[in-house]
């Protein structure tokens, strides 16, 4: 890595850390009724997060669920060279673990439920456009054109303990890891007696239960155009609340922004008019792959695909029109704060409730 990919690493890293500690100091806080929380800071799969549990079993869950983060983050690394990833893109093939295993079956299933919009082998155009080492640059349409073929998520071929690529393909579990790492963790606070806390990994949290006073985790939704702004707040609890965005990692070259969301149909950043899409379901891989997925369909084929789907996720659409869309499930529990976004809720017939989101009471 440069100097110049270096310090630019540098920077985003810190830039995520100081607004990683400020979202949860505004958003997690808990009364007298609960106490100190238990919490642990660490950097993993290339984001600072953060753990924090509440009542007698919190230290032990949170090394517990660090611990485990940290094992995930070292089989699904695509630089470090003793990851099970990094050897199935060297090698074509490769054995892995049964979380392996399990996490690229789903990638593949949410592939062909969204057409295509989430391809974990779209990693050969992210790596040209630079956004693996930091080293960006803007790669020719012919470079672009000989990569096209590569990504094909249908190609992967999963055996009972092995997952094999076609020639040249390789994969990145960048678009759900940290999702089904924050749902790993919350299971691990149940499993160790933990029933109030919260996970924060990046633009991805987790809550479980509701805050030990009671109240709901109200979880920050950051503006897109403005660093020092929230676009709004979120209350929930035992739901996943992830967002995937053109702020979160970027870079600029010849007068334009380029950032990190590649749509799989064209190798390219995607250009769907949306600038953040926040997913809320009860699984925090599903509502990690989802945020992809949909920032990448655009807001009337996410739209769609929400009513069509049978509706067990929520989600608010922020677009470059200036405008938020939130889905019914969730309209009730969301506060609206950068009122100078035009606020439009969607709604569907016969809409089933939506565990883990809802309003004071």
């Amino acid at each position: 890595m440069s100097l110049a990919a270096f310090l630019r690493r540098f920077r985003r890293v810190l830039a995520a850390a100081i607004a990683l500690a400020a979202a949860v100091t505004a958003t997690a806080g808990c009364g007298a009724a609960g106490g100190e929380p238990y919490t642990e800071d660490l950097f993993a799969m290339d984001t600072f997060m953060r753990l924090s549990a509440y009542g007698r079993f919190a230290e032990a869950a949170v090394r517990a669920a660090s611990d485990e983060i940290k094992r995930l983050d070292a089989a699904w690394s695509v630089t470090d060279g003793d990851s099970e990833i990094y050897a199935l893109n060297s090698f074509g093939r490769a054995e892995v673990s049964p979380e392996t295993l399990e996490i690229i079956n789903f990638a593949v299933s949410v592939s062909g439920e969204t057409a295509g919009a989430l391809d974990i082998t779209v990693y050969p155009a992210v790596s040209a456009w630079g956004f693996t080492t930091g080293e960006y640059r803007v790669p020719d349409d012919g470079e672009l054109s000989a990569i096209a073929p590569l990504v094909d998520c249908g190609a992967v071929k999963l055996g009972e303990t092995s997952v094999e690529l076609a020639p040249g393909a390789a994969v990145d579990l960048g678009a759900l890891a940290k999702g089904y790492a924050s749902q790993r963790a919350a299971e691990i606070f149940k499993e160790r007696g933990v029933t109030s806390g919260v996970v924060s990994l990046g633009g991805n949290v987790q809550t479980l239960g509701r805050k030990p006073d009671g109240s709901l985790w109200s979880v920050a939704i950051q503006d897109p155009e403005d660093g020092e702004r929230y676009a709004g707040a979120l209350g929930t609890s035992d739901a996943a609340v992830v967002t995937s965005g053109v702020y979160q990692r970027y870079f600029e070259a010849g007068g334009r922004r380029y950032h990190h969301i590649i749509d799989p149909a064209t190798c390219r950043p995607a250009e769907s008019g949306l600038l953040s899409v926040t997913v809320v379901a009860d699984n925090g891989a599903r509502a990690d792959a989802l945020s992809t997925a949909l920032f990448v369909m655009g807001r009337q084929a996410a739209e769609t695909y929400w009513r069509e789907s049978g509706r067990d996720f929520d989600m608010i659409l922020i677009t470059e029109d200036g405008e938020v869309y939130i889905t019914d499930g969730i309209a009730g529990s969301y506060t609206h704060i950068n009122t100078e976004r035009e606020l439009i809720a969607l709604t569907a017939p016969q809409r089933p409730a939506q565990p883990g989101v809802q309003t004071e009471g």
